[in-house]
């Protein structure tokens, strides 16, 4: 805390007769962000003489030792701004409600213009409708806080007129519309003027088509591909219904360089789709200074050594993980056998119920984590199992233990399985372009809108991956030459129930592609091919 010795009064005038028509008790709206949403939090402030004119300074509400340490911040602040700074008062601030626990210094900002207006410095009304969050510096200039799009949309929820934030927060918070004036600052003179009336701000706009726009070019292309025929079908189909994919191929056969160009043939983001990643990347800091909305769906690729906290979340203020940050987007695992086993086992949730809850002592937070599932592996620890041209020198047991890292009901949550071969020469010195993310988008497209319009009264389903056991009897049913099919692959190839039902599903998005009302014997077929490592698993 800040030491006031008797010195520093030396020239301060007599407060008790500059402050005798201040109002001494102030309040202002602010926010707090508890998992992807923000709550309400009224900043009181309150002023009181003290018997021998000390600077006597308290903060209640629960506050954490960052928000403890406003209160340096918040009077240093205001000192080095040549404004008036509580000095001789008994300084009261609470945070209510009391019982939900405050953290970070987002708070200082709405603190220093409630103290200013209990002090006499700002007329009550200018606080009216009013809501701020920023963290201070000792010079007054403004720090960008974490989780400003939720507390944006709070504030409009809630029929707030103007929010205060710091510059490079604004185009976050000037994203939800006309409905709320934002006013980005740099320094809390600007917003002390601006509410006195002696300095003219316009509220911060944003042109969401325009964003959205210049978002919708990538630097990558499908073009770029050579070869890998059946690994550019498979993509298709799995981001044509939304189904996990995993690709088995040895080492230099293309399988980053296809997983990194899935964005471009992802649909387009809506609005609420770019908000809700928005939300959990503001919350995680990993939203770019001055970057208004992640108009472009994610596509995250940690490293094999994240742990099961850096992979779900989690931490003693519970943030989001990387399922969450590739919400509505693409999570890669590359090199999947390389992952803990731990690590890969607590994706099951995420994967089933697109959401992950992390529970501590404090609280209970659930993240979204909808997201499409692509991994890598090689068949082998040496990579070359299957390898026309080079030898493979693991033992039979070595790559057993090898692919039994991946479990099998993690296997089983994987829709589609393929192989990816070495490319051959021919195809990597043709000159002849591979097919445009464009055209296989337009597919994509095309069968993505025959989903919306089957699902469209089912909130909880968006594509055929989402279909639970009464959309599959409903959409999936099959022939008399279908049933025989499908009897024989599960015999042949001793697969489980929840494979069943992804071979249903893939089934179902291949008919769509190909505008079919019905499941047919050669959708089924091809879906049945998707399961390389079933029928691997059976050799």
């Amino acid at each position: 805390m800040i030491q006031l010795g008797d010195d520093l009064f030396d020239d301060v005038p007599d407060w008790s007769e500059n402050f005798a028509g201040a109002k001494m008790l102030a309040t202002l709206h602010s926010a707090a962000v508890v998992g992807v949403e923000a709550v309400p939090v009224e900043i009181e402030v309150n002023l009181g003489y003290t018997e021998e004119g000390k600077f006597s300074p308290m903060i209640v509400g629960l506050p954490d030792t960052a928000v403890k340490e406003s209160i340096d911040r918040v009077v240093t602040a205001l000192s080095n701004s040549d404004l008036d700074a509580p000095f001789q008062f008994r300084w009261l601030i609470n945070l209510a409600p009391a019982n939900l626990k405050k953290e970070g210094p987002s708070f200082d900002l709405p603190i220093a213009m409630a103290t200013l207006c209990a002090m006499g410095a700002l007329e009550p009304h200018a606080l009216k409708g009013c809501m701020a969050v920023g963290e201070l510096a000792l010079s007054g200039n403004l720090r960008p806080v974490l989780g400003v799009l939720p507390i944006a949309l709070l504030a409009r929820d809630r029929g707030v007129r103007k929010l205060f934030v710091p510059s490079e927060n604004g185009e976050e918070a000037a994203v939800i519309g006309s409905d709320l004036e934002v006013y980005p600052v740099t320094h809390i003179r600007e917003v002390f003027d601006f509410l006195k009336g002696d300095h003219r701000m316009d509220p911060l706009t944003v042109d969401l088509d325009e964003l959205f726009e210049e978002h919708s070019r990538y630097p990558v292309d499908f073009e770029d591909v050579k070869g890998q025929e059946g690994a550019r079908r498979a993509l298709e189909v799995a981001v044509a219904g939304g189904h996990n994919l995993i690709m088995v191929g040895s080492p230099g056969t293309g399988k980053s360089m296809i997983a990194k160009r899935i964005p471009t043939i992802l649909p387009p983001m809506s609005l609420e789709e770019s908000l809700e990643a928005t939300k959990i990347h503001s919350i995680a800091g990993t939203l770019p200074s001055h970057q208004a909305l992640v108009a472009r769906r994610s596509f995250r690729a940690p490293h094999h050594t994240v742990s099961d906290a850096g992979l779900l979340g989690g931490g003693t203020h519970p943030m989001p993980g990387e399922v969450s940050l590739a919400h509505n987007g693409v999570l890669f695992l590359d090199e999947l056998p390389e992952f803990a086993r731990n690590v890969l086992e607590v994706m099951r949730q995420p994967l089933e119920d697109g959401q992950v809850t992390i529970s501590r002592a404090a609280a209970t937070v659930t993240f979204p984590s909808r997201f499409m599932l692509v991994a890598a592996m090689n068949p082998c620890p040496c990579g070359y199992y299957g390898d026309p041209k080079k030898t493979c020198h693991c033992s039979p047991h070595q790559i057993q233990r090898y692919r039994s890292r991946v479990s099998g009901p993690l296997l089983d949550r994987i829709d589609i399985q393929i192989d990816v071969p070495a490319v051959r020469y021919e195809e990597l010195t043709s000159m002849v372009p591979g097919e445009p993310s464009a055209a296989i988008r337009e597919r994509v497209l095309q069968a993505r809108k025959i989903q919306h319009l089957r699902f469209a009264g089912n909130p909880r389903v968006h594509c055929n991956a989402g279909m639970g056991a009464k959309e599959l009897g409903r959409y999936c049913q099959m022939d008399a030459e279908c049933h025989q099919m499908m009897r024989m692959a599960m015999d042949d190839m001793n697969l489980s129930a929840r494979a069943y039902d992804r071979i249903l599903k893939v089934s179902r998005t291949l008919a769509d592609l190909e505008g079919a009302a019905n499941i047919q014997p050669q959708h089924l077929a091809e879906a049945i091919q998707y399961r390389s490592l079933d029928r691997q698993g059976r050799e």
